[in-house]
């Protein structure tokens, strides 16, 4: 079952979180109607007992990429996993922030009336680095923090023209979605080896329409989303990151070792850990080698 609220971001975007779990006992044949920000899911008794999780995607990713994640934590925790502006179920708007302040207020926001701070944020990639930037502005909301494949150093403007590249070479609209996961697991230029995981991934995020398959987002927001980070590096926020901090990284994921060590070296509170044949989509790649790398730091969390 996905439960959603609507929550308000920045500037009045509307902002669609998520709860995943078991449906509930009621005999009802339907998902319950979303409900005011900050209620309780229905599906779980005391849920507002639970200490919350907030989840992130990346870039071009949405909230049900966390689904597995979330079912998992909901055992012990309030997890909920945002969509962010731009993205998935949320607000689209052409002339909406695309910056990095209108993320991270979003978050703040969602946070507040979500009712769920001080949580545990877990970011994958460019939520990752939305994750951080808000625990080192408002420590008071975040108690924990775990950070997947994401880089504190900057990119630069190769970076910004391949992708612009990369999305120009997409055969869009797809004929069928088994189209997709064949482009995007084994004919795109940047998959080194055949990838089901990737393919379903980006399955995921189209839509179809009248001509075949398109992606649910606007390229050219992605692209104006990115460049509000990509010509620089985060360091200097990293260091202002207080809480207890679990930097992971896939082996053959976009973060080197190196650079994962040294983002933990400058963390006040950092700890590392790796997850094997895993990509830049750990979590999607390799769920359950996922869940047992992040499970202690969770617990400890708890148990503090």
């Amino acid at each position: 079952m996905a439960r959603r609220i609507d929550v308000t971001g920045a500037g009045g975007v509307r902002l669609a979180a998520w709860e995943f779990g078991d449906p509930p006992k009621t005999g009802r044949g339907h998902d319950p109607a979303p409900s005011a920000p900050g209620d309780p899911s229905p599906s779980a008794p005391g849920a507002g007992d639970l200490p919350g999780v907030l989840l992130l995607h990346g870039l071009m990713g949405r909230a049900s990429h966390w689904a597995p994640t979330a079912r998992w934590l909901s055992a012990r925790h309030r997890a909920v996993a945002l969509d962010q502006r731009g993205h998935g179920r949320s607000d689209k708007p052409p002339r909406a922030a695309y910056t990095r302040e209108a993320y991270v207020e979003d978050v703040e926001a969602a946070l507040e009336q979500l009712g769920l701070g001080p949580a545990v944020l877990i970011g994958h990639a460019m939520g990752a680095l939305t994750a951080w930037q808000l625990a080192a502005k408002r420590p008071d909301l975040v108690r924990g923090l775990i950070i997947c494949d994401m880089r504190a150093s900057a990119l630069g403007a190769a970076s910004q023209h391949t992708w612009t590249e990369w999305f120009r070479a997409w055969p869009v609209p797809f004929a069928t979605l088994a189209d997709v996961r064949k482009w995007f697991g084994e004919d795109d230029p940047w998959v080194e080896r055949p990838n089901p995981a990737r393919g379903e991934f980006y399955a995921e995020v189209m839509a179809e329409s009248p001509d075949g398959w398109r992606p649910v987002f606007e390229p050219e927001q992605m692209l104006r989303s990115r460049e509000t980070w990509v010509y620089d590096a985060h360091w200097e926020e990293l260091a202002q990151v207080r809480c207890p901090t679990l930097v992971v990284r896939g082996l053959d994921g976009e973060l080197g070792r190196a650079e994962a060590q040294e983002m933990v070296r400058v963390l006040p509170n950092g700890q590392y850990a790796e997850v094997a044949d895993a990509g830049h989509l750990v979590h999607y790649d390799q769920p359950e080698a996922w869940r047992t790398a992040i499970e202690p730091f969770l617990n400890a969390l708890r148990d503090a």
